[in-house]
């Protein structure tokens, strides 16, 4: 977390790498080129999506990462898990918690698989028709001896089914796709091994469906269930607390005196010691001791502290499913906007396009109509008209965060081709994002 904290502080962000050569990994030399049936064909486009994991206690532990286009599936399923595995492996940050990714059972043996040296990273195997059962179960043998786990997904009618199972770390079951008492057997059958095989269940839609998988021990949870969450309620009279951060933030960035602003922390004592811990972290690398927001505008200027600010007014203590997806949507989407807004608006300050990302979610924070929340925050005239109104310099970048976070590859193409991004470069820069928000919230309060 501290880490991406001294990030935020720290200068401009440097713009994604560009691509990497098809089945190059920069981190490894000499890379292993792929196989000659595992490349996309020219101009197909393919988009990454990713889906938060949580676990049983309600937490995110990591992501579940796809790649979708409009073509047939099938017809490039090797090709797709080729193209995903070389955009993870090939990332400048390592995802944080823990990275899901479905393959074929075809695709085992990519080159890429190879070369995963991260524990973090769990595969989720579907099986092929045509699956080799033995050389399959030796193959999940073989990668787990190097210490790389793969979940095989339920499909009892497959031949391959029972003679692999025992080989792999997880049980997966697509919820959607199968009936509780499939769901409740299945996890029966898993617990009743003795092997201490952890269980996966994607696709929980509803919240029933999700009680559901917790009354029948899955470990792992993915779907859309979390957004179904009923949103937190209200405090009468609002959050004391964000009041004050929003009002800081308002001082801060508006003309107030120090004095000012240094008089208005001393209301809340407790935000005053959150704001000054986290400033004076070893990790932050600041050479002076921090002692009251006054010194802090002294050190870090007004800009930066806005930004810090408005990240720590999503932080919510014992946070539920629907506060992750908030904090998770508007961080991520803020540093995505400025990662891209580093490559295509060149010469510019990115802590605009920043604020805009943060600011875009903050009607569901504060639980207002939009022009109400930000109702006397002194904006910068193209951030609130990229927000409020979806015009100006930052209106397509910000187009292009929510498209990543609606999971539609359409809308995602359309947004991207309006600011002239390749699918590889936004796919580049979205997994920047999402490491950098879940590092940022990995001890959140």
């Amino acid at each position: 977390m501290f880490s991406g904290l001294k990030k935020m502080f720290g200068s401009e962000p440097k713009a994604a790498p560009p691509p990497a050569p098809a089945g190059e990994n920069p981190s490894t030399s000499p890379a292993t080129p792929p196989v000659p049936d595992a490349a996309l064909p020219s101009g197909l486009a393919a988009f990454l999506c990713r889906e938060p994991v949580f676990d049983r206690k309600n937490r995110p532990v990591g992501h579940l990462f796809r790649l979708h286009q409009t073509a047939s599936r099938a017809a490039l399923q090797r090709a797709l898990d080729q193209a995903l595995l070389d955009t993870l492996l090939g990332a400048a940050e390592t995802p944080a918690g823990l990275v899901f990714v479905p393959l074929g059972s075809d695709s085992l043996d990519l080159p890429a698989v190879d070369r995963i040296a991260s524990a973090n990273f769990i595969l989720l195997v579907e099986l092929a028709p045509d699956a080799d059962g033995a050389a399959l179960a030796a193959r999940l043998g073989e990668l787990a001896e190097r210490g790389i786990r793969c979940g095989l997904f339920r499909q009892p009618k497959n031949p391959a089914f029972a003679l692999a199972i025992g080989q792999a770390a997880l049980g997966a079951i697509d919820v959607a796709a199968s009936d509780p008492a499939a769901v409740r057997d299945f996890s029966a059958a898993i617990r009743g091994n003795r092997q201490q095989q952890l269980l996966f269940a994607c696709g929980i839609d509803t919240l029933d469906d999700h009680q559901l998988c917790l009354q029948w021990h899955y470990d792992y949870l993915q779907g859309r269930f979390a957004a179904s969450a009923p949103p937190r309620p209200a405090p009468a009279g609002g959050d004391p607390h964000k009041m004050l951060l929003l009002n800081l933030m308002r001082l801060v960035q508006g003309e107030a005196e120090t004095a000012e602003i240094a008089e208005a922390m001393k209301h809340d004592p407790a935000v005053a010691f959150r704001i000054l811990r986290y400033l004076n972290s070893p990790a932050l690398g600041l050479t002076h001791r921090i002692d009251s927001l006054s010194h802090a505008l002294i050190i870090l200027g007004r800009q930066r502290l806005t930004r810090w600010l408005s990240v720590l007014i999503f932080s919510v203590r014992q946070p539920e499913l629907g506060d992750w997806l908030l904090v998770e949507d508007a961080l991520t989407r803020a540093r995505l906007m400025e990662l891209l807004g580093a490559q295509l608006l060149p010469g510019r300050s990115t802590d605009p396009l920043f604020l805009t990302g943060v600011f875009s979610c903050l009607d569901r924070l504060l639980h207002l109509p939009l022009d109400k929340a930000l109702d006397a925050m002194p904006l910068a005239d193209d951030v609130r008209a990229a927000v409020l109104e979806r015009r100006g310099p930052y209106a397509e970048l910000l187009a292009v965060a929510e498209a990543c976070a609606s999971l539609d590859p359409p809308r995602m193409e359309e947004a991207a081709r309006q600011v002239g991004l390749d699918a590889e470069t936004l796919n580049r820069a979205l997994l920047a994002a999402t490491a950098w928000a879940a590092e940022v919230t990995e001890h959140w309060e």
